[in-house]
């Protein structure tokens, strides 16, 4: 995909590349009425459409279909977009073009569930909803199991498989500026740019010590041995190593 020159007739290699006032003048002309701007605005904005589409590589999507359906979420944003706002169009145009372009990989998605699954999804729903007026709350899914005469896992199971599946690149919230995605909302607490930096920091400031204190220190916090076990290992006494030990990690903390 990201070799190749022609897609869907279009030369990718001759598209205009315009600055931002340029583009500026012709999006106020485009919504004076302008249409033979309009196609060349469009046309401008084609490269876009291709970076975009870089990120869905590797899918086994034809990247012709890909590139046509970005085409009409640029045709979406560019219709839809308020110079008022004060944003750059481009800005506007990504998630549009994103959103458009995984809805047509959401609905011709290559899984498919079966006829049972569903028939039995949509009874469990129909039950949750009876049983919900009837008990006046959210009913368990045990009690909509044993309402359908079916097994609790079933149930779950079958409701799992009629639910859209969410991207981590779907916007959850956009304020006329940059959207905010589901990945956005995922925190990592484990490997944090913080913690790598830390990593990367005493990393390097291990680097710093003796081949001896490296050694130590080793066995003492990666390998969980007592000091005990470091002095027979390394015939030396057991005070040796705490005075070692002592001395590299305040060697580290400073580094640090």
């Amino acid at each position: 995909m990201a070799n190749k020159v022609e897609i869907c007739g279009v030369n990718t290699a001759s598209l205009p590349r315009y600055k931002d006032k340029e583009m500026h003048d012709m999006l106020i002309a485009v919504k004076a009425g302008d249409a033979k701007v309009r196609d060349e605005f469009i046309r401008g904005n084609l490269r876009l459409v291709l970076s975009i589409i870089q990120k869905f590589s590797g899918r086994g999507e034809n990247p012709d279909d890909l590139f046509q359906v970005g085409c009409v979420g640029l045709i979406k944003a560019l219709d839809n977009f308020d110079m008022a706002h004060g944003v750059k169009f481009s800005t506007y145009a990504v998630p549009m073009i994103i959103g458009e372009i995984r809805r047509y990989l959401r609905d011709n998605n290559s899984i498919r569930v079966s006829r049972s699954m569903r028939d039995l999804a949509y009874r469990a729903l129909t039950a949750r909803e009876a049983l919900g007026r009837e008990l006046q709350r959210e009913p368990t899914v045990d009690e909509v199991a044993r309402r359908i005469d079916v097994k609790r896992e079933d149930v779950v199971l079958a409701l799992d498989s009629i639910q859209d599946p969410v991207s981590l690149f779907d916007p959850v919230f956009n304020d006329d500026g940059d959207p905010i995605c589901v990945m956005d909302q995922i925190r990592d607490m484990k490997n944090t740019d913080a913690r790598w930096i830390e990593n990367l920091s005493l990393s390097e400031a291990m680097k710093k010590l003796s081949p001896r204190e490296q050694h130590i220190l080793t066995m003492r916090f990666f390998e969980g041995k007592t000091q005990m076990e470091v002095a027979d290992e390394i015939s030396i006494s057991q005070a040796q190593v705490s005075r070692l030990e002592k001395n590299a990690l305040n060697y580290m903390k400073k580094y640090v």
